[in-house]
């Protein structure tokens, strides 16, 4: 019976020692808005801002980047970029893949001149899509 407690206790201390050091973030989106290259490679105009209610997950231990849209997007974190700071922004940037393992960059970017405001930036070969983000509640401070 104490080896069955004894056991049962380890595996309380192992999962909390493991939860302690995940790092999942949530954002929930409020817009996004979107820029394609047209047929001769050059890039349009941005789309008009549409309202979004959408969530997203950074899971820094699985290294994985997930928005829950209507199709979901998966995008695998391959590298981890230095933070970019200037007197207007803060800028944590990734080198993603996606499913059919094209390289490029997912950016969340904080907007100190404009009340810390961010947006998540999905930096494709042909296409930008940027989200405006928030973060969900009980999250960690990014």
């Amino acid at each position: 019976m104490k080896s069955i407690k004894n056991l049962l206790l380890f595996f309380f201390y192992a999962t909390c020692i493991q939860q302690s050091y995940c790092q999942v973030y949530k954002f929930k989106t409020t817009g996004f808005s979107v820029l394609e290259r047209n047929d001769k490679g050059n890039w349009g105009k941005w789309s008009d801002l549409q309202d979004a209610s959408i969530v997203i997950t950074l899971d820094t231990t699985k290294n994985r980047i997930v928005i829950y849209s209507q199709e979901i997007q998966l995008y695998e974190i391959m590298n981890y970029e230095k933070v970019q700071e200037n007197e207007n922004d803060e800028i944590y940037s990734f080198q993603c893949r996606n499913d059919d393992g094209e390289p490029f960059v997912i950016s969340i970017i904080k907007r100190k001149n404009q009340e810390n405001r961010k947006q998540l930036y999905i930096n494709q070969k042909n296409v930008i899509v940027v989200y405006n983000i928030v973060n969900l509640i009980g999250n960690n401070e990014r």
